[in-house]
């Protein structure tokens, strides 16, 4: 899928996420927001394909091609921990998952790789609340200020229509409900896992 290929309603990033919900079961406003909390642009947060972030620094390139180059020219420097696509997905934790870079900022590929982690978060930590905060970081500091950002903006996303879940889990968190109306990361490996951020396993 390129940007090309959304409907002028629907941002390639939103489309991508649309889809991998509803082949993974994961609430679609999580994913929602996930993206435009990683790499949304101008006031209503649109999410953006192309935005590359090493090490704390991000750009919105304005094609492909460019954010392929400039992760490409991280690369031959020697950096790693260069964040990639709609889901800011980590190159140094998450490249072997995929062929090629330009595959990473494939939107598709590049959402269903986050809805899975976020499957894998869910089963470990038993409610998506946990599993969204652990998207971002195991530390919780900065994981309960990822959180925040992202309930924000999931208020804002009660409008969204929500696929049928593939998979039900139990979830006592209202606002990642699937069906329920209601600056930069990155995916960290699973190794290390320790208890639950927020509150206990349902």
């Amino acid at each position: 899928m390129s940007a090309q290929d959304a409907r002028a309603d629907q941002p390639v990033c939103d489309a991508a996420a649309r889809r991998a919900a509803e082949e993974s079961g994961v609430p679609l406003n999580l994913l929602l927001a996930i993206t435009r909390v990683e790499t949304g642009r101008d006031a209503d947060r649109t999410p953006w394909p192309w935005t590359v972030n090493q090490g704390g620094d991000g750009a919105w390139l304005d094609t492909k091609a460019e954010a392929m180059s400039a992760v490409d020219q991280a690369l031959a420097n020697g950096a790693t921990n260069i964040d990639i696509g709609c889901f800011q997905l980590n190159h140094r934790w998450h490249a072997a998952g995929f062929a090629t870079v330009g595959d990473m900022f494939d939107p598709v590929a590049n959402a269903r790789y986050a809805a899975k982690f976020l499957m894998r978060l869910h089963r470990e930590t038993g409610n998506w609340s946990t599993a969204a905060a652990t998207y971002h970081s195991r530390s919780p500091g900065p994981a309960d200020r990822y959180l925040a950002k992202i309930e924000t903006v999931m208020a804002t996303l009660s409008d969204q229509p929500q696929p049928e879940p593939a998979v039900l889990r139990p979830n006592s968190y209202l606002l990642l409900q699937a069906g329920a109306a209601g600056r930069h990361g990155s995916l960290v490996p699973l190794q290390g896992t320790r208890g639950p951020l927020i509150g206990a396993n349902p």
